[in-house]
């Protein structure tokens, strides 16, 4: 049943209740939804605090041939009823009563005192030491009604393309802190008390406790609608104690199934036809490797899509489901409840995928279940964390241990990153000084001879230019990817033919084989004015 007809059936019981009340009261009922949109208000008759007070609204004014006519409630005081028919009989003016709904007293009372809506002004993100801005911000957050805050803090935090809102509690106050881009920005100071009020709101959408003493999940939807256009937004809700109550992570997913795909991520070339070429074959393992928030899930998920035709049944195990697919068979798992992804990985094989996508490799148990998946005609998707192509295949040795029967499950590793994009309308080029050329040589002088070499003894560099809509002269993010296609030769290492099993001997291997490393893909795209060193060298 939708909204409307639930607000229709309660008005009706509402004046059924009237109807049967004014016929005990022995006063005349009336329905005002005949009228209470387009009646006449007598405004001045009696004041707006008494209307309120005394629960009467004037219907209509009366001469000397036409009574006074008022809507009254069944909590409108007796004595006040009384008192204003001896007032109207002193100047030898008639009036009349009718019991009206407190629904209709509520939409004509609206009418008569329309609630004042206040536009608050749109958050800004304050630049380094800009305390001005945040004690703006603060002020206007303090002032948002205590039933709206934490609806206009998401809405805001979405409005500024946000991953994420740090809600951290202080001795003296409440922190509120924005990851955009990537970085965290102090945004404002809360007084303390609107914590109880924004963890309230938590703990009823997302299903979390205000009194929980252990770290807590949640979950919850919420639809955004900007200029006039409506669109998803999922949050993951994470809570843990501290020493003055509970700080929540609230994960951003602005959820646009159109979004999720290969073409619009900004892949290389190179990159592009490397995961192609994997994804086409009906079975292997693909591993995504990176910290968090490097944006894993949105690559395996833009794969999933291209894979998601009629002909193929995909099945995805999540913790929790970040993105909802159409056509696609997607189940929760809950590892904070006892469930596992090995547990549900060889459920889902009695079902016949032909994909299946595992959000994460935790443990041995997961990471062999899903590798014997892989060698049974199944394509394999999953997360790894790892700082890189090699030290992921060196861990999953680690967890599955050398087997010649596992040496061809794995079949691509990609490592990413993501990293801050300038600003293509305020960048600025300069000259770099020598140290930071002999620093890029020395980056790229290992570079394989299939790459395209940049003149690197006569190059530019780009910086990041402050302006009113670029207020860091950054513009969203850009993924650097590291690519290992398992080959033969590092197949070896997990067959067990080389006993020299490390993170660098298996980089050296995919060196040889023309792997670009993290490092040299970032320094590419900083000589292209995509990005900057300083910021390949803070994230990468």
């Amino acid at each position: 049943m939708d909204e409307d007809k639930i607000q229709q059936d309660h008005r009706e019981q509402n004046e059924q209740a009237t109807l049967q009340r004014a016929a005990i009261l022995g006063i005349q009922y009336i329905d005002s939804r005949l009228f209470e949109d387009t009646i006449e208000l007598t405004n001045g008759i009696i004041d707006i605090p008494t209307m309120h007070q005394n629960r009467i609204i004037p219907l209509v004014a009366g001469d000397d041939s036409t009574p006074w006519q008022f809507g009254v409630t069944v909590q409108t005081p007796q004595s006040y009823i009384y008192n204003l028919t001896n007032k109207y009989n002193e100047t030898s003016h008639n009036v009349k009563f009718f019991l009206i709904s407190g629904d209709g007293y509520k939409k004509l009372m609206d009418r008569y005192d329309p609630v004042v809506k206040v536009v608050h002004n749109d958050i800004k993100i304050a630049q380094e030491g800009d305390s001005n801005t945040i004690a703006e911000v603060s002020k206007t957050l303090n002032s948002v009604g205590s039933d709206e805050i934490f609806d206009y803090l998401i809405n805001q935090a979405d409005r500024l393309g946000a991953s994420d809102i740090h809600i951290e509690n202080q001795r003296t106050h409440m922190r509120i802190r924005m990851r955009i881009d990537g970085v965290l920005h102090p945004v404002a100071d809360l007084d303390n008390e609107r914590y109880r009020v924004i963890l309230g709101a938590l703990a009823s959408k997302a299903n979390i406790s205000t009194a929980a003493k252990e770290p807590q999940s949640g979950h919850m939807q919420k639809e955004i609608i900007h200029d006039g256009v409506a669109h998803l937004l999922n949050l993951r809700i994470e809570t843990v104690p501290t020493m003055y109550g509970q700080d929540a992570v609230l994960r951003l997913f602005n959820f646009d199934e159109s979004m999720l795909n290969l073409d619009r991520l900004g892949i290389g070339q190179t990159e592009r036809s490397e995961i192609d070429e994997v994804i086409k074959h009906p079975r292997g393992m693909v591993l995504m490797v990176g910290p968090t928030g490097s944006g894993k899930s949105t690559t395996l998920y833009s794969i999933i899509n291209a894979l998601n035709t009629t002909k193929r049944k995909i099945i995805t195990l999540e913790d929790p489901i970040e993105y909802g697919i159409t056509g696609i068979s997607q189940i929760p798992i809950d590892t904070t409840d006892g469930q596992s992804f090995a547990d549900g990985l060889r459920a889902v094989l009695r079902l016949d995928p032909d994909v299946v996508m595992v959000g994460e490799i935790r443990d041995a148990d997961t990471a062999k279940t899903a590798i014997q998946a892989s060698i049974t005609g199944h394509l394999v998707l999953s997360s790894f964390h790892a700082n890189s192509t090699s030290a992921a295949f060196s861990r999953m040795i680690d967890l599955i241990g050398v087997n010649p029967i596992f040496s061809s499950s794995i079949r691509l590793i990609i490592a990413q990153r993501l990293v801050r994009r300038l600003d293509d309308k305020t960048k600025q080029e300069y000259e770099p000084d020598e140290a930071t050329r002999k620093w890029v040589q020395y980056a790229l002088k290992d570079l394989p001879s299939h790459i395209e070499k940049p003149n690197l003894n006569n190059f530019k560099l780009w910086r990041p230019v402050v302006s009113e809509l670029s207020p860091f002269g950054f513009s969203g993010r850009i993924v650097i990817m590291e690519q290992m296609v398992v080959n033969e030769d590092i197949q070896k290492f997990l067959r067990g033919d080389v006993t020299d099993v490390h993170t660098e001997v298996i980089e050296q291997a995919a060196r040889k084989a023309g792997m670009v490393t993290l490092m040299e893909r970032g320094v590419l795209a900083a000589l292209r004015g995509e990005t900057t060193l300083d910021e390949i060298n803070q994230v990468i």
